[in-house]
């Protein structure tokens, strides 16, 4: 992996200043990054005269030390990574800091989780984190209270860098016996894969890497549950059968990207009776992943126009791939294996009757094509729960009522979750009843993803966001994430919330940031945040979800919100969760209220299925981000009655007893303000 400087520190400290120096520039240098001011130059001088000094004890000198060790696929260089024969210590130097400022420290934890997740030599083994302030006062001293909830990371070291040998032989010793020896090569080419986003994983899928390839060890069951599904498609084949699984999971649990791997498997590859196809129903997913598979065939030299074309075979509109065989009734499709993601979104009968004048649902419709062909064919279909967000949605169990009119056995393979209304499918059931006598269904276990990895340190979140939407505060409470792992704050103030996004932003630069709020409150225009149809219809949000930093058309720069109906099935880095005015609790906080903002005034929404579309709309909102999120309620404005200031601070009281801990109590305005400077 790329870096400045490795070797043992015995060689460390024979090196010539000058050479160590230019050695960091070239290796610097080398990555595109022109970090060799003489600003930079200085600091790292300081830093190799204070690691020299610190490690003048014969007892390190076998150790082994790598100065700018780029983290693979994060643009990150932690300065200095020190490797005792069991343990692995993790360096930031602040030259001429005063304070061991909020931003630094979660900055080092940050490299120390990243490596204990993704990084394939530093699993099992003890992990320090070192923030070294050279001009804070005092003796150093550790951050106790993460200990206990940060497995394999101990709590952060704070020193001004006088006592560095002290620290590291007393914390070496605290390494368990048990622990594996270190082999310093080998964690130095040793592989690291963090879990893709969506867009990161249908490109790599769609240039022919695999999910083992492209993933770490949290997402194995993706790999087991892809393999399953392949196998069942291939027994169709092999046998002659109508088969369809359901794949659940709670939100961020990988469906997507587990369909997404099925359509780009090379048995589905190697003919063309073998070919498949990922549909959704979700627009805005289609229009980014198209455009996200475009750009990164760019440098062939085909047209973009020809680029368009290729990707369209591999991911479709379900609408548009329905509406084609609707017209086209004797038309068999190509593909004999259809993904259909967030199955559960697909239109029931009244919304088709409304927008086709065809009065069969969707689930009906896919069935019926699918039918066609007189041998074999599989359905994917990728269901969540509590993600119906639009009028029309059938849900899961109009899949069940479709398959039960059937003229033809359909083989269904699905796991416990739809037959008994688990968690993951928010109670919804495929069968109401029994299973149907046309139907062939083999449960398994394999058909569920039962572990997030869109945010792997925070197993737990989609739990706590249904006890919040539940208004269950206690259970809420105690399933909430620590924030060292999975942040989650709750702030009055935008800008505070812009700031901390734009810190993230500063210390990860290849990680997308972004707004995101509910489509139902107009009214978040007051605060520049404007949600009207008609702006996002014409706003280009593959552009949002796409374009670099520097671009204004981005998230980065946290002006233009997305949507439920933009943001779900996709997701980011950091989130901005504008909480609105059209969910909020009652006075004695045991139910939710339910406004539409229609005209110049809120009206109250009273149909049971509009309702569960608002809480839907805050379960997508809530679980988009992969690494952290915050929350921002306004404070409303007497004024103006369309901003009741005493719902807001409802709202804020809700999410305070859920647990959720303010922003100002973690990071001071001055650290969020003095990263924006700089980077700026």
């Amino acid at each position: 992996m790329a870096h400045g400087h490795a070797s043992t520190v015995e060689v460390f400290i024979r090196t010539d200043e000058d050479a160590l120096i230019g050695r960091l520039v070239d290796g610097v240098g080398a990555t595109g990054i022109p970090t060799h001011e003489q600003t930079q130059i200085n600091a790292w001088r300081d830093e190799i005269r204070l690691l020299k000094e610190g490690l003048s004890n014969p007892a390190f000198q076998d150790w082994f030390i790598i100065l700018e060790y780029e983290i693979p696929r994060r643009s990150r260089r932690p300065d200095v990574i020190l490797l005792s024969p069991t343990t692995i210590f993790v360096l930031e130097f602040k030259i001429g800091s005063d304070s061991w400022d909020s931003a630094s420290r979660w900055q080092v934890n940050s490299y120390a989780r990243d490596l204990r997740d993704f990084h394939a030599e530093s699993k099992d083994l003890q992990i320090v984190p070192v923030l070294c302030s050279t001009r804070a006062p005092g003796h150093w001293s550790r951050d106790r209270i993460a200990l206990q909830e940060t497995p394999g990371v101990l709590g952060l070291v704070r020193t001004n860098g006088t006592d560095l040998d002290e620290i590291l032989i007393a914390l070496n010793c605290t390494t368990p016996s048990d622990s594996p020896l270190i082999d310093p090569l080998a964690w130095l080419t040793s592989p690291y894969r963090p879990t893709p986003t969506i867009i990161d994983a249908a490109v790599q899928l769609y240039e022919g890497n695999g999910i083992r390839e492209i993933s770490h060890h949290y997402a194995y069951n993706l790999d087991q549950t892809t393999e399953m599904v392949v196998n069942e498609i291939d027994e169709a084949r092999r046998f002659g059968r109508k088969v369809i699984i359901f794949v659940t999971g709670v939100p961020g649990a990988g469906k997507t990207l587990t369909g997404l791997d099925v359509v780009h498997d090379p048995s589905l590859r190697r003919s063309d009776s073998l070919a498949g196809i990922f549909l959704s129903g979700n627009g805005p997913l289609v229009k980014v992943v198209r455009e996200a598979l475009v750009r990164s065939r760019r440098s062939e030299g085909r047209s973009k126009g020809e680029r368009e074309r290729q990707v369209s075979t591999f991911i479709q509109n379900v609408h548009n791939f329905l509406r084609y065989h609707r017209d086209n009734p004797q038309e068999v499709p190509h593909e004999n294996v259809i993904v259909f993601d967030e199955a559960q979104r697909a239109w029931n009968s009244v919304q088709m009757e409304r927008k086709w004048g065809v009065p069969v649902s969707e689930p009906t419709m896919l069935l019926e094509v699918m039918e066609r062909f007189s041998d074999w064919a599989a359905i994917i279909a990728l269901v969540g729960g509590g993600q119906e967000i639009y009028l029309g949605e059938a849900g899961l169990e109009e899949w069940g009522i479709s398959l039960a009119d059937r003229p033809v056995e359909w083989r269904v393979i699905a796991s416990s979750e739809v037959l008994e209304g688990g968690n993951s499918v928010s109670g919804h059931r495929l069968f109401v009843n029994d299973v149907p006598k046309n139907v062939s269904f083999q449960e398994n276990a394999l058909a569920h993803l039962d572990m997030v990895v869109r945010s792997h340190r925070a197993q737990r979140w989609a739990e706590w966001v249904n006890h919040l939407l539940e208004l269950n505060l206690e259970a809420a409470m105690r399933s909430l994430p620590d924030t060292g792992e999975f942040p989650c704050f709750v702030t009055r103030n935008l800008e505070t919330a812009r700031s901390w996004l734009r810190m993230h932003n500063y210390l990860n630069p290849e990680q997308r940031t972004g707004l995101i709020a509910s489509s139902s409150d107009l009214r978040l225009r007051a605060y520049g945040i404007e949600m009207s149809t008609g702006f996002h219809r014409g706003f280009a949000f593959e552009r949002w979800f796409l374009d670099p930093m520097d671009d204004i058309r981005s998230s980065y720069l946290l002006e233009v919100a997305a949507s439920e109906f933009e943001c779900q099935g996709l997701e980011l880095d950091w989130v901005g969760v504008c909480w609105g005015g059209d969910l909020t609790p009652d006075e004695d906080f045991s139910t939710w209220k339910y406004g539409k903002f229609r005209g110049s005034a809120w009206q109250n929404v009273k149909q049971e299925a509009e309702q569960a579309y608002s809480l839907n709309r805050y379960r997508v909102l809530l679980t988009r981000a992969r690494n952290g999120l915050v929350i921002w309620v306004p404070f409303g404005d007497y004024k103006d009655p369309t901003r009741d200031p005493d719902k807001f601070d409802r709202v804020y009281e809700v999410l305070l007893k859920a647990g959720v801990p303010p922003l100002e109590e973690h990071f001071d305005e001055d650290d969020l303000q003095y990263y924006l400077n700089a980077r700026n």
